[in-house]
């Protein structure tokens, strides 16, 4: 049964909403893949504070040409296509979904949207190749914190040198 344009207009303001809120959408094919394995996809997306949308392309590309962002053509993209709108962290969705289609070989990834610019699939495999928010946020403590603790157990050597020297001369004097 065909969309209503009531209802294809209810589907518009819904997918710009869920785009203005989002800070980067993936895109990708999806034919092939049985209804457990999307359902159990959907609740990886949204463990990783993402959701997983299927629309019509002809709908998609009304929100993206009604945006500023620019390259995104969802009707030059073959297949049925899914969008993955992601509202916590730029690039979990990407590691979801490139884990996801190496065990899956019918889910495809066609490209994204990253800070306002199309990607194409080789870039979202790339950042799904990058480490996590918080492995990142781990590895700047890290660095920060190299410097101290170094500056810390050469002090700490050198304490440990006097008290050996102070014990020798006691020890020389007894």
């Amino acid at each position: 049964m065909p969309i209503t344009k009531q209802q294809k207009v209810m589907i518009i303001k819904d997918l710009t909403d869920k785009l203005s809120r989002s800070k980067s959408v993936f895109f990708s094919k999806f034919f092939g893949t049985s209804a457990n394995d999307i359902n159990d996809l959907r609740r990886q997306f949204r463990q990783a504070g993402s959701e997983y949308i299927v629309a019509k392309k002809t709908l998609l590309d009304r929100i993206f040409s009604e945006s500023e962002i620019n390259g995104v053509k969802a009707k030059e993209m073959s297949g049925e296509v899914a969008a993955i709108f992601s509202y916590d962290d730029e690039v979990a969705p990407a590691k979801v979904l490139n884990d996801f289609s190496k065990k899956h070989e019918s889910m495809e990834i066609i490209g994204g949207v990253l800070e306002k610019k199309y990607i194409d699939a080789a870039q979202v495999k790339a950042l799904a190749q990058l480490p996590s928010k918080h492995q990142l946020y781990g590895m700047v403590v890290g660095t920060i914190n190299a410097p101290i603790s170094g500056f810390v157990n050469a002090l700490a050597g050198n304490l440990k040198n006097v008290l050996y020297v102070l014990k020798a001369v006691g020890e020389k004097k007894s």
